[in-house]
Protein backbone atom coordinates (compact mmCIF):
# COMPACT_ATOMS: atom_id res chain seq x y z
CA UNK A 1 0.00 0.00 0.00
CA UNK A 2 1.12 3.39 -0.92
CA UNK A 3 1.17 6.01 1.64
CA UNK A 4 -1.29 8.84 1.03
CA UNK A 5 0.22 11.63 -1.55
CA UNK A 6 -0.05 15.21 -0.67
CA UNK A 7 -1.36 14.83 2.94
CA UNK A 8 -1.19 18.68 3.60
CA UNK A 9 -2.50 19.60 -0.17
CA UNK A 10 -5.73 17.06 0.63
CA UNK A 11 -6.20 18.20 4.04
CA UNK A 12 -6.29 22.27 3.22
CA UNK A 13 -8.78 21.45 0.08
CA UNK A 14 -11.11 18.99 2.81
CA UNK A 15 -11.32 21.54 5.19
CA UNK A 16 -12.12 24.07 2.85
CA UNK A 17 -14.41 22.33 0.55
CA UNK A 18 -16.61 21.51 3.91
CA UNK A 19 -16.29 25.21 4.94
CA UNK A 20 -17.38 26.22 1.63
CA UNK A 21 -19.70 23.70 1.75
CA UNK A 22 -21.75 24.75 4.59
CA UNK A 23 -22.12 28.33 3.34
CA UNK A 24 -23.68 27.38 -0.08
CA UNK A 25 -25.86 25.34 2.03
CA UNK A 26 -26.66 29.24 4.36
CA UNK A 27 -27.01 30.93 0.83
CA UNK A 28 -29.06 29.00 -0.37
CA UNK A 29 -31.51 28.83 3.18
CA UNK A 30 -31.32 32.62 3.03
CA UNK A 31 -32.59 32.88 -0.64
CA UNK A 32 -35.47 31.67 0.67
CA UNK A 33 -36.37 29.98 -2.88
CA UNK A 34 -35.96 25.86 -2.35
CA UNK A 35 -33.56 23.73 -0.69
CA UNK A 36 -31.98 20.25 -1.75
CA UNK A 37 -34.25 17.14 -0.53
CA UNK A 38 -31.77 16.73 2.70
CA UNK A 39 -32.22 20.30 3.29
CA UNK A 40 -35.84 20.55 3.29
CA UNK A 41 -35.48 17.74 5.94
CA UNK A 42 -32.65 19.77 8.48
CA UNK A 43 -34.51 22.57 7.81
CA UNK A 44 -38.30 21.09 8.69
CA UNK A 45 -36.53 19.03 11.85
CA UNK A 46 -35.31 22.60 12.97
CA UNK A 47 -38.44 24.43 12.63
CA UNK A 48 -40.24 21.81 14.32
CA UNK A 49 -37.54 21.18 17.37
CA UNK A 50 -35.61 24.72 17.90
CA UNK A 51 -32.45 23.53 16.79
CA UNK A 52 -30.09 25.61 15.02
CA UNK A 53 -29.82 24.15 11.15
CA UNK A 54 -26.46 23.44 11.54
CA UNK A 55 -27.09 21.09 14.85
CA UNK A 56 -29.56 19.13 13.04
CA UNK A 57 -26.96 18.68 9.69
CA UNK A 58 -24.53 17.36 12.71
CA UNK A 59 -27.01 14.99 14.40
CA UNK A 60 -28.78 13.82 11.04
CA UNK A 61 -25.08 13.28 10.04
CA UNK A 62 -24.06 11.05 13.04
CA UNK A 63 -26.96 9.28 12.87
CA UNK A 64 -26.42 8.25 8.79
CA UNK A 65 -23.08 7.69 10.06
CA UNK A 66 -24.83 4.84 12.49
CA UNK A 67 -26.67 3.27 9.69
CA UNK A 68 -22.85 2.41 8.29
CA UNK A 69 -22.24 -0.16 10.82
CA UNK A 70 -24.15 -2.91 9.47
CA UNK A 71 -23.54 -2.06 6.18
CA UNK A 72 -19.68 -2.63 6.94
CA UNK A 73 -18.53 0.83 5.69
CA UNK A 74 -15.37 2.40 6.52
CA UNK A 75 -15.08 6.08 7.41
CA UNK A 76 -12.34 8.21 6.69
CA UNK A 77 -11.36 11.14 8.43
CA UNK A 78 -13.21 13.32 5.47
CA UNK A 79 -16.38 11.55 7.00
CA UNK A 80 -16.13 12.04 10.16
CA UNK A 81 -14.55 15.76 9.70
CA UNK A 82 -18.14 16.53 7.03
CA UNK A 83 -20.49 15.52 10.01
CA UNK A 84 -19.15 18.73 12.11
CA UNK A 85 -17.33 20.90 9.98
CA UNK A 86 -20.50 21.32 7.80
CA UNK A 87 -23.09 22.23 10.42
CA UNK A 88 -20.47 24.43 12.09
CA UNK A 89 -19.82 26.61 9.17
CA UNK A 90 -23.66 26.79 8.16
CA UNK A 91 -24.37 27.99 11.55
CA UNK A 92 -21.59 30.53 11.30
CA UNK A 93 -22.39 31.60 8.17
CA UNK A 94 -26.30 31.75 8.74
CA UNK A 95 -25.48 34.15 11.80
CA UNK A 96 -24.08 36.75 9.77
CA UNK A 97 -25.90 36.23 6.20
CA UNK A 98 -28.90 38.39 6.38
CA UNK A 99 -32.58 37.05 4.27
CA UNK A 100 -32.58 38.04 0.65
CA UNK A 101 -35.25 41.03 1.17
CA UNK A 102 -35.59 41.41 -2.28
CA UNK A 103 -36.73 38.55 -5.47
CA UNK A 104 -33.26 39.75 -7.85
CA UNK A 105 -31.09 39.01 -4.92
CA UNK A 106 -32.74 36.12 -3.74
CA UNK A 107 -32.25 34.39 -7.24
CA UNK A 108 -28.63 35.91 -6.79
CA UNK A 109 -28.23 33.86 -3.44
CA UNK A 110 -29.78 30.84 -4.95
CA UNK A 111 -27.71 30.84 -7.84
CA UNK A 112 -24.39 31.63 -5.77
CA UNK A 113 -25.07 28.74 -3.21
CA UNK A 114 -25.76 26.24 -6.15
CA UNK A 115 -22.86 26.97 -7.85
CA UNK A 116 -20.72 27.78 -5.03
CA UNK A 117 -21.94 23.57 -3.46
CA UNK A 118 -20.68 22.50 -6.71
CA UNK A 119 -17.34 23.46 -6.14
CA UNK A 120 -17.37 23.00 -2.60
CA UNK A 121 -18.67 19.17 -3.27
CA UNK A 122 -15.44 18.45 -5.97
CA UNK A 123 -13.35 19.62 -3.51
CA UNK A 124 -14.05 17.88 -0.19
CA UNK A 125 -14.66 14.55 -2.68
CA UNK A 126 -11.35 15.55 -4.79
CA UNK A 127 -9.87 15.53 -1.47
CA UNK A 128 -10.22 11.42 -1.55
CA UNK A 129 -10.19 11.32 2.37
CA UNK A 130 -13.41 9.67 2.58
CA UNK A 131 -17.14 10.42 1.70
CA UNK A 132 -20.03 12.02 3.32
CA UNK A 133 -22.08 9.89 5.97
CA UNK A 134 -25.30 10.48 2.88
CA UNK A 135 -22.76 9.40 0.47
CA UNK A 136 -22.21 6.69 1.69
CA UNK A 137 -25.04 5.73 3.16
CA UNK A 138 -25.55 5.34 -0.55
CA UNK A 139 -22.66 3.34 -1.68
CA UNK A 140 -23.42 0.96 1.10
CA UNK A 141 -26.88 -0.06 0.23
CA UNK A 142 -26.19 -0.12 -3.28
CA UNK A 143 -23.56 -3.23 -2.47
CA UNK A 144 -26.24 -4.80 0.13
CA UNK A 145 -28.78 -5.00 -1.60
CA UNK A 146 -27.58 -5.20 -5.21
CA UNK A 147 -29.79 -2.19 -6.70
CA UNK A 148 -28.42 0.39 -9.21
CA UNK A 149 -27.04 4.36 -7.54
CA UNK A 150 -30.32 5.46 -9.44
CA UNK A 151 -32.53 3.49 -7.59
CA UNK A 152 -31.43 4.11 -4.28
CA UNK A 153 -29.86 7.25 -5.22
CA UNK A 154 -33.49 8.77 -5.53
CA UNK A 155 -35.38 6.64 -3.15
CA UNK A 156 -33.10 7.70 -0.58
CA UNK A 157 -33.76 11.52 -1.50
CA UNK A 158 -37.94 11.30 -2.53
CA UNK A 159 -38.35 9.66 1.19
CA UNK A 160 -36.29 12.26 2.90
CA UNK A 161 -37.28 14.91 0.95
CA UNK A 162 -41.64 13.73 1.77
CA UNK A 163 -40.73 13.55 5.37
CA UNK A 164 -39.09 17.30 5.16
CA UNK A 165 -42.35 18.46 3.21
CA UNK A 166 -44.04 17.39 6.06
CA UNK A 167 -41.99 18.75 8.60
CA UNK A 168 -42.31 22.39 7.05
CA UNK A 169 -38.74 22.78 5.34
CA UNK A 170 -39.19 25.10 2.21
CA UNK A 171 -39.50 23.39 -1.70
CA UNK A 172 -39.06 26.01 -4.62
CA UNK A 173 -37.74 26.51 -7.74
CA UNK A 174 -34.51 26.27 -5.63
CA UNK A 175 -35.06 22.59 -4.86
CA UNK A 176 -35.48 21.98 -8.66
CA UNK A 177 -32.54 24.23 -10.08
CA UNK A 178 -30.15 22.07 -7.39
CA UNK A 179 -31.48 18.66 -8.67
CA UNK A 180 -30.74 19.73 -12.20
CA UNK A 181 -27.73 21.61 -11.62
CA UNK A 182 -25.58 19.62 -9.53
CA UNK A 183 -24.29 16.36 -11.00
CA UNK A 184 -23.28 18.60 -13.73
CA UNK A 185 -21.62 20.89 -11.83
CA UNK A 186 -19.83 18.21 -9.87
CA UNK A 187 -19.38 16.43 -13.04
CA UNK A 188 -17.12 19.84 -13.98
CA UNK A 189 -15.19 20.81 -10.99
CA UNK A 190 -14.11 17.07 -9.53
CA UNK A 191 -11.81 16.23 -12.26
CA UNK A 192 -10.08 19.35 -11.76
CA UNK A 193 -9.84 19.13 -7.77
CA UNK A 194 -9.20 15.63 -7.82
CA UNK A 195 -6.32 14.70 -6.28
CA UNK A 196 -4.54 12.61 -7.80
CA UNK A 197 -1.89 9.66 -6.79
CA UNK A 198 1.67 9.35 -8.41
CA UNK A 199 1.77 6.47 -11.02
CA UNK A 200 3.83 3.75 -9.26
CA UNK A 201 6.94 3.27 -11.19
CA UNK A 202 8.09 -0.56 -12.15
CA UNK A 203 11.38 -2.09 -13.03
Amino acid sequence: MYPVHRPARRLAQLYAGLTLYGASMALQVRAGLGLDPWDVFHQGVADRTGLTFGTVVILTGAAVLLAWIPLRQRPGIGTISNVFVIGIAVDATLAVLPEAGSTPVAWAMLLAGVGLNGVASGAYIGAGLGPGPRDGLMTGLVRRTGGSVRLVRTTIEVGVLAVGVVLGGTVGPGTLIYALSIGPLIHLFLPRLTVADPVPAYA
